[in-house]
């Protein structure tokens, strides 16, 4: 392992992403954790900003990475964001804010990382359960799950743009598990799984699952919820 190959993991600062960088250093990896705001600490993690609704955070990101020398081994697009509300109140913006987090965001910022990335680097996109076709469906989630459903078919596609890069992608459609976004869906559930316990997973499938497939959507799930 190259002191300056890294794992990059969005959504960090808590949940299953926070559970996945701390999977992945106890591998041994060199880790990069982002999230919006930067008011978390992982010991032994290079922790940074990025904003996935904005080009210029994700820019920036890049341009430091790239000054810094950093050559991408994986990328785990695990960052998203949820509102819950019947149908017919949402907005406009509200399926916008769903898109640009949950879909559009994680686009722009595998394109903007390519220059950093070796060949043979994993990309991974959390999806969900929501948006896995034929899963069931729950109230008040169709802004989420349609937008978790757009990662997942931007995941296939990925995978053909990118492949003659030498760059596997795949996307993980994630059950329940015991997280702040799913108490906010689904406050009286108890998941059956961890953050910690599905970090783990996900960790060690962006490290070898494209040793066996690329251009996957993988449901993971005990339960949906």
């Amino acid at each position: 392992m190259s002191a300056n190959e890294y794992v990059l993991v969005t959504g960090a600062s808590r949940g299953i992403g926070s559970g996945t960088v701390k999977a992945l250093m106890e591998r041994g990896e060199h880790v990069i954790a982002t999230s919006r705001l930067v008011d978390y600490d992982i010991p032994g993690a290079k922790v940074l900003s990025v904003d996935l609704a904005s080009d210029v955070s994700i820019e920036r990101l890049a341009r430091q990475l790239q000054k810094e020398g950093v050559r991408l081994k994986g990328l785990v697009n695990n960052a998203g964001a949820l509102i819950t509300k019947p149908f017919e109140e949402m907005l406009r913006k509200d399926f916008e804010t769903m898109g640009q987090i949950n879909w559009i965001g994680p686009a722009m910022l595998t394109q903007a990382l390519l220059p950093m990335m070796v060949e043979g680097c994993h990309v991974v996109n959390i999806s969900s359960m929501g948006g896995f076709q034929g899963a069931s469906k729950y109230p008040g989630l169709s802004a989420y799950a349609s937008a978790k459903g757009a990662l997942s078919i931007l995941s296939e596609c990925m995978h053909v743009e990118l492949a003659d890069k030498g760059i596997s992608v795949n996307a993980l459609a994630l059950g329940a598990v015991q997280t702040d976004m799913l108490a906010q869906a689904f406050p009286d559930y108890q998941a059956p799984v961890t953050s910690d316990r599905m970090g783990a997973f996900i960790a060690e499938f962006a490290l070898n699952g494209h040793q066996v497939m690329s251009g996957k959507v993988l449901p993971v799930a005990l339960s949906n919820p």
